[in-house]
């Protein structure tokens, strides 16, 4: 079979993420082969000839990790459109030297008389924000203390519970090819690209709609620097209409919204679930401190509300929870003692349902604290939207020197210039992973204003 081929490049100088590191060593010692201006042709031609061997190696090995990557953006990271995410081939648990657990089978194969291990949608996404709160470092070659290899291969491996480290070439043996209009939480987007597995392939983890539009979705997914949750366009920033929807072959039917708080309860079954049914008056005012108070913060943030808590929701009640509910209540035209400030069933079940109208957003121009614009919402900060407080983000970028990306404009609809200025502002105040991922947020707003 003919090797790919994989192109030179140089690892992020300040990504801490261990397959980066292994390759500043690996580099470090070639050095003395000149490859910058001024080298010797022959000399370049060795150093290439040298990256390449070590390659096709690996590659030959079996379950190593090829040398391949996108080349990083401006300050080091990878773009936000490119998964930058080389992978490592099939391999046991823990790598090649390591335990070898059971493995999965895919469907169909001889000898396989339970393909693979039952799951539903809920453990999925469960297993899926392990990585998440853990923040584990994108690694072609490192595995992770559950045996799983720390690249977007190995992420859906270990959220959909296989025995082994699969990659994008062969997870589709364990799934069904569906369509957009049946994805459901838990299934894979998968684009594999035969050609050169290494350019390009990737895989990430639907977690469901971002709107009604659905032109973006809820996508997990492991590449550089860390595992991320983000919203996404439909398939992927690049190559999107090769990404293919498909459907783990062990995963039990239903939709399973995702859990709003953490520590949350699970409905019985074990699908955890916001409640349709209102718990009471008595779980939210002044004193009340419980999980009803950090759920109904999270459903208001998500409708609009997310200036109103720049430290993030708790349980404990705040004038914080008191504001966005008024703001939510007056959104639906409500006034008076409808728009207390305190959650009664209609509130909250608008909100739970996701039904009534959101939070509106303040204008570019709306005085904040000290008459600076206030933050208007991280949800009208991404990418389809467009609001006058990108333009006014864009402007406060140009002035405090990070507008070097901006061709045209600022304007008001959100675009890659926008992410890549937010991105080098957040850099600068020494922000690295993913609090410099390009998106403000409340703090980001504050200094940028300041």
């Amino acid at each position: 079979m003919p090797l790919p081929s994989f192109e030179e490049y140089e690892p992020a100088g300040d990504c801490p993420c261990r397959g980066c590191a292994q390759r500043r060593r690996t580099l470090a010692r070639a050095r003395a082969i000149p490859l910058r201006d001024g080298g010797h042709p022959a000399a370049r031609g060795a150093r290439r000839a040298l990256v390449l061997a070590t390659a096709a190696g690996v590659v030959l090995g079996g379950g190593g990790a090829a040398v391949a990557t996108a080349a990083p953006g401006p300050g080091g990271r990878v773009a936000l459109d490119d998964p930058g995410s080389p992978q490592g081939g099939r391999a046991p648990l823990h790598g090649p030297k390591g335990a070898k657990g059971t493995p999965a089978k895919p469907a169909g194969l001889p000898g396989a008389p339970s393909a693979v291990k039952r799951t539903d949608r809920a453990t999925i996404i469960n297993r899926a924000k392990l990585w998440l709160d853990a923040q584990v470092p994108y690694s072609m070659a490192e595995y992770w203390s559950d045996g799983y290899r720390q690249d977007c291969s190995g992420y859906v491996s270990m959220a959909w519970n296989l025995g082994t480290n699969e990659w994008t070439g062969s997870l589709d043996k364990f799934a069904t090819r569906i369509t957009k209009e049946e994805l459901l939480p838990g299934d894979m987007l998968l684009f594999h690209n035969p050609a050169d597995p290494n350019k390009g392939s990737h895989v990430v983890l639907f977690g469901g709609w971002v709107d009604e539009t659905r032109t973006h979705y809820v996508a997990y997914e492991q590449t550089r620097p860390t595992t991320r949750k983000l919203a996404t366009p439909y398939g992927y920033w690049k190559n999107a209409v090769k990404y293919i929807p498909y459907r783990f072959n062990g995963v039990a039917g239903g939709v399973v919204p995702e859990p709003p708080v953490t520590g949350e309860p699970p409905a019985p079954g074990g699908t955890p679930a916001v409640p349709a049914t209102f718990p009471g008056a008595s779980k939210f005012g002044p004193g009340a401190d419980n999980a009803h108070v950090a759920q109904l913060g999270r459903m208001l943030s998500d409708r609009g509300g997310l200036r109103f808590y720049p430290k993030g929701v708790s349980t404990k009640w705040s004038d914080a929870d008191r504001q966005a509910t008024e703001a939510f209540q007056r959104a639906q035209g409500w006034t008076g003692a409808d728009a207390d400030g305190i959650p009664g069933a209609t509130t909250w079940r608008l909100l739970a349902r996701h039904q009534g109208k959101d939070i509106p957003p303040l204008t570019g121009g709306a005085p904040g604290p000290a008459g600076k614009p206030a933050f208007p919402g991280a949800s009208f900060l991404r990418p389809g939207a467009s609001h006058p407080s990108i333009t006014a983000l864009g402007r406060q970028l140009v002035k405090k020197g990070f507008g070097k990306y901006y061709t045209a404009g600022p304007g008001p609809r959100w675009g890659e210039a926008d992410r890549r200025s937010v991105e080098a502002f957040q850099r600068a105040q020494g922000w690295r992973g993913a609090e410099a991922n390009g998106y403000p947020g409340p703090e980001t707003w504050r200094r940028l204003f300041a």
